[in-house]
């Protein structure tokens, strides 16, 4: 590598952490438990998520036309970062060292644009077959260009990396109900809603119905279960990485268990988890790695 390829991939390093530190605290947090190649590999890959997402979610004064328009110049300079290994991309900067250095697949990048672009498009979700293809697009995909700058031992790693990915994201919907209803969006699966003879306008209007609530609990026992599945698959992992994703899942997880002691109201607060009981799960989580070694 020429010195000033190293240098725009040193600058793009260096960029993409301080992103991950301004848009992902609790993934900010787990990850500086990695080893240092490892770690800035992650911020690589947060960051040019992190960008792709915020076309769509900080739309500027753009029209739908010229956003997607936008996403598409994205893919072009994409498919060229992966043809030549750089980009003078802020996104792709450290994202095409990285990518060409631990062999992830293009096809997971672009489906990840194939999510975002959903966003300006798609409102509602009638199944849950069609919310979980846009779960996998826009949070699964980041956890398996991830497990390929971690390590894994089998390729059913990949498997419960998705399912992490689902939980995950499952989590953030059920979390971002009331602010995504001012967005005009709603995730929860339509067909779901009528089968519990609640109706859209329940969200809309904020009225926390007994259904309502109750379909709540379902959906936070659905992620724990992806949690479960996805969790699984952590021993799959190269031993230096599995701490920092066994973190990550805790602390991504507590937001359900501060849901359900809020008594499912999706109108609540925003559920988040206090610096202090990260610092919780971290000291329990080192306590279970020690005693597993003895």
């Amino acid at each position: 590598m020429s010195l000033e390829k190293y240098n725009d991939m040193k600058i793009g390093i260096g960029y993409s952490g301080l992103v991950i530190k301004e848009y992902a605290k609790s993934f900010y947090f787990a990850a500086s438990f990695l080893p240092r190649e490892k770690r800035e590999g992650a911020h690589a890959v947060y960051n040019f998520c992190r960008h792709a997402d915020n076309i769509v979610d900080k739309p500027r004064e753009r029209s739908i036309d010229e956003i997607i328009s936008e996403l598409n110049r994205l893919r072009e300079e994409l498919d060229l970062s992966y043809k030549y290994g750089e980009s003078e991309h802020p996104s792709l900067m450290a994202f095409a060292h990285y990518a060409k250095k631990y062999s992830i697949p293009k096809e997971y990048a672009h489906d990840l644009l194939n999510g975002v672009e959903m966003d300006l498009t798609l409102k509602r979700y009638e199944t849950f077959d069609e919310l979980y293809t846009f779960c996998y697009r826009v949070a699964s995909v980041v956890g398996l260009m991830m497990s390929y700058i971690l390590g894994f031992k089998e390729d059913k790693a990949l498997i419960h990396a998705e399912k992490m990915g689902i939980a995950m994201q499952l989590t953030n919907i059920l979390r971002d109900v009331k602010e995504d209803k001012y967005m005009g969006r709603i995730y929860l699966p339509l067909a779901e809603l009528r089968e519990r003879k609640i109706s859209e306008f329940n969200i809309i209007n904020e009225n926390s119905t007994p259904e309502l609530i109750d379909y709540m609990k379902f959906n936070v026992d659905r992620a724990k279960k992806y949690y479960s599945e996805g969790d699984e698959g952590i021993h799959l992992l190269h031993k230096d990485a599995r701490f920092a994703i066994h973190t990550a899942s805790r602390i991504y997880g507590k937001i359900l268990d501060i849901i359900t002691e809020r008594n499912y109201n999706p109108f609540d607060e925003r559920a988040f988890v206090p610096k202090s009981q990260k610092f919780g799960i971290l000291l329990n989580e080192l306590l279970k790695t020690r005693f597993s070694q003895n």
